[in-house]
């Protein structure tokens, strides 16, 4: 007969020092999958999702204290108690717990964990993450002297209460959950991925955590489930009025042009507020939009990215700390600057060949690009990389007329590479041009600042006062992608017209009204959708933005050994 060893848990040491108690709730979490309670415990990530939304709502009254647990030496037989909203603490378990409802009777206390949904019906009444969670609750009523022998799940939708026996088997999963989720923290490694789970597609952080997409480049040959790619329905809000005003109204920001009301807009909508030339925004504004985590973009009145406010920021250290080691990196940095000019130029490529508008013959230019991009992928150093990059530009810019439509009047627009000049633009297009990489620019900014990195650090372009480095390295596939296509769009369309420019003094600039329009073209290329060329599912750009850079954050943290560039067919 053979003998079966029983797993024993072991106990992590007590806390000490500055080592910050457990929540209950990453307990579960841990229970449940524990490379999502390293996502949120150690690395800060969070995203709202349906489930998170309906839990906080039927939490809404038992997060409210009332009601108080008396002493377990002044507990009396015949006491019949409930208090609401308890904090409990343990040094020697190492966690802390928000307890939902305490009931008290015949000296007996029992803790109620409320939970949203419908009571599922398996064998032990409720699932491991949930038993162990309130089991924890239990532990820690006896750590404060009470006894506590079995707990209860409330489950609102069904409005059914589920008793849980705390006994030792489920005991001895609570302290292996509790020391399982500390050793993890502690080791600084994040866990594998779950393969093709059922619990991925309902997970508030699949679009961070990306199972499938990770799980792809491992190992695994068939394409991801499209999980990161839900609808995003909050867009920027744009205003560029000379001396609006944006306040908090409510769950709405009304815009003010001389204390006019002119527009609202609901805030659950508004994904970031971009402020243009002089606009005031008013503090508790402020105080709303960096709440709800809203970043602020400011810009001079002709457009000139200055920069963004957000809140704390990311709480994700780790990330910040792997982007910083991996930038004095040599061999890192040439090999990944390698792959995005290589996908910039094949994207030029593909750019040219989609848009191409004369008789002239582009074979050779179409051949020319192909080499500098192989050239691109075996360069030895940085500025030998930068000279292929200026070669492809010269070669691609200077067929750039060819995209353009010609018109029908005499006032048409015309492009000259070898005048090119971004401070101050000489031309319509080269103003055009100009004004969407601020926006491209603005766009990555916010995009690497909300995952977690810092977007003044990159890998190819170099650090210098007020640059964003790492933005300028992100968007060199997407120049010709978004950039130069929302230009081409534009033009060729008739959304911006050669009247909207004005020049003074050598430049060329858009006019408000230009302005207005151009945005609305940018901002409609980034709701545009394409299918994935590596993993076959559809999203918009603005969605495929945090992709990448969620991608580039796997391989830095090491979940990936290679940053897959994004290169259209």
């Amino acid at each position: 007969m053979q003998e079966i060893q029983i797993e024993l848990p072991l106990p992590f040491p007590e806390l000490s020092g500055d080592q910050p108690l457990l929540p209950a709730r990453m307990v579960n979490e841990y229970q449940y999958c524990p490379r999502l309670a390293y996502l949120e415990w150690v690395q800060g990530e969070w995203a709202e999702s349906s489930d998170t939304v309906q839990g906080r709502y039927q939490h809404r009254r038992v997060d409210k204290p009332s009601g108080k647990l008396p002493k377990p030496e002044e507990l009396e037989e015949d006491d019949k108690i409930h208090a609401r909203s308890i904090t409990l603490s343990s040094n020697r378990l190492g966690v802390i717990a928000k307890l939902d409802l305490i009931e008290v009777e015949e000296g007996t206390v029992t803790p109620v964990d409320y939970k949203k949904g419908k009571r599922p019906h398996v064998a032990r009444g409720a699932y491991d993450p949930e038993r162990v969670q309130l089991c924890l609750q239990g532990m820690l009523l006896e750590e404060h002297g009470y006894e506590c022998n079995e707990g209860v799940l409330y489950f609102a939708e069904s409005k059914e209460r589920v008793t849980i026996k705390f006994d030792e088997e489920l005991r001895n999963l609570t302290v292996s959950a509790i020391s399982g989720m500390r050793l993890i923290a502690e080791g600084g490694q994040i866990p594998p991925p779950l393969e093709d789970s059922p619990k991925c597609p309902r997970c508030s952080l699949v679009g961070i955590c990306l199972p499938d997409e990770v799980n792809f480049f491992r190992h695994t040959e068939s394409p991801p489930r499209p999980l990161a790619v839900g609808r995003e329905e909050a867009l920027p809000l744009y205003v560029q009025a000379n001396k609006a005003s944006v306040r908090k109204k409510g769950d709405t920001l009304e815009i003010a042009v001389d204390d006019k009301a002119v527009t609202r807009a609901r805030l659950m909508e508004v994904s970031q507020v971009v402020v243009m030339g002089n606009v005031y925004i008013t503090t508790p504004t402020l105080h709303e939009l960096m709440r709800r985590e809203i970043p602020i973009t400011w810009h001079s009145y002709g457009g000139w990215f200055l920069g963004h406010s957000v809140g704390v920021g990311h709480k994700n250290v780790e990330l910040r700390t792997a982007q910083y080691q991996a930038s004095f990196d040599e061999q890192v940095c040439l090999n990944l600057a390698r792959g995005l000019v290589r996908a910039k130029i094949l994207n030029c490529r593909t750019l040219l060949r989609r848009n191409w508008k004369t008789s002239d013959d582009n074979k050779t230019l179409i051949g020319e690009l192909r080499r500098n991009a192989d050239q691109a992928a075996r360069v030895s150093s940085i500025p030998v990389l930068l000279g292929v990059e200026g070669n492809a530009a010269a070669g691609y810019f200077g067929a750039f007329n060819n995209l353009i439509k010609q018109q029908d009047d005499e006032t048409e627009f015309t492009f000259d590479f070898q005048t090119r000049n971004r401070r101050p633009p000489t031309d319509p297009i080269n103003a055009l041009l100009s004004y969407a990489y601020t926006l491209l620019v603005k766009t990555w900014t916010v995009t690497l600042t909300a995952v977690g990195f810092d977007a003044y650090r990159g890998f190819y372009h170099q650090p210098r006062y007020g640059r964003p480095a790492l933005a300028l390295d992100m968007m060199e596939p997407f120049r010709p992608l978004i950039a130069e296509s929302v230009v081409l769009t534009a033009i060729n369309n008739g959304e911006v017209r050669p009247s909207d420019f004005i020049s003074a003094a050598g430049s060329v600039n858009l006019t408000p009204d230009g302005r207005k329009r151009f945005i609305a073209t940018y901002e409609r290329r980034l709701s545009q959708e394409i299918t994935h060329p590596l993993f076959g599912y559809r999203l918009s750009y603005r969605r495929l933005l945090e992709l990448q850079a969620r991608l580039l954050a796997r391989f830095l943290l090491g979940d990936i050994i290679e940053y897959p560039q994004l290169i259209t067919r």
